[in-house]
């Protein structure tokens, strides 16, 4: 049989064309939350302290101040009723070996009782090891819960030129430390907005960061399973 090169070379081309940000998706292990049942908070209800240790797409990179996803969350907060100070703890270019050192001081300081974990992209661009990543997924969740926290690992994925087995493995681990550690997990962070038929128009003009307009539907992606944690 012979190969289509025209086509074969087109595929390429429109996956190329693709933005970065659209292939750091969420685990796609959709309905893994081994965290036990828990009602959701009453209207008025305190809500405790949320902290969020991410990496860009949680620091506002490239966005006005107030706009990101963080700010929009303390907003919808406040909108529900619900008493809760919002912590963001997210740095640019920050991996899971950077949260892990960070997170000791954080939960000393703040005292969270919920914490959104949204790191491991830069691990996976930088092609760290995957056994390293997992260790310090693994390490940030049991840290935060003997600190009497509940945890929400936001998952990613990587783009597939780093090979079938990497990317398939890396997009594991965040559904596979959310089971083994009994935390909550947002299968896709990025649902509607990077895997939609034109993602560009969702991403600022690095192709890799979500825009303004992304935000609100990234909070949207995260709130159902936050809001069972809080308290």
């Amino acid at each position: 049989m012979k190969t289509d090169f025209t086509k074969l070379v087109r595929t390429s081309a429109q996956r190329l064309a693709r933005p970065l940000g659209a292939l750091l998706l969420a685990a796609g292990v959709a309905g893994v939350h081994a965290a036990a049942p828990v009602q959701p908070p009453r209207a008025g209800q305190q809500a405790g302290v949320i902290l969020v240790v991410g990496d860009s797409l949680s620091a506002e990179y490239g966005l006005k101040r107030g706009t990101g996803w963080v700010p929009l969350l303390e907003k919808k907060l406040a909108a529900e009723k619900l008493t809760a100070k919002v912590v963001n703890a997210s740095i640019s270019g920050d991996t899971t070996s950077g949260g892990r050192s960070r997170l000791p001081a954080l939960l000393a300081q703040h005292k969270p009782t919920t914490v959104v974990l949204e790191l491991g992209g830069n691990d996976a661009l930088r092609g760290l090891p995957l056994d390293m990543t997992e260790n310090n997924l693994t390490a940030m969740t049991q840290a935060a819960q003997k600190a009497g926290a509940r945890v929400l690992l936001l998952g990613m994925q990587v783009p597939p030129n780093y090979g079938g087995a990497y990317g398939t493995t890396f997009s594991g681990l965040f559904a596979k430390v959310a089971r083994a550690e009994k935390a909550a997990l947002v299968p896709f962070f990025l649902k509607g907005v990077a895997d939609v038929d034109d993602p560009v128009a969702n991403f600022q003009a690095d192709r890799i960061h979500p825009n303004e307009g992304s935000q609100a539907k990234m909070l949207a992606n995260v709130w159902p399973e936050l809001k069972k944690l809080i308290k």
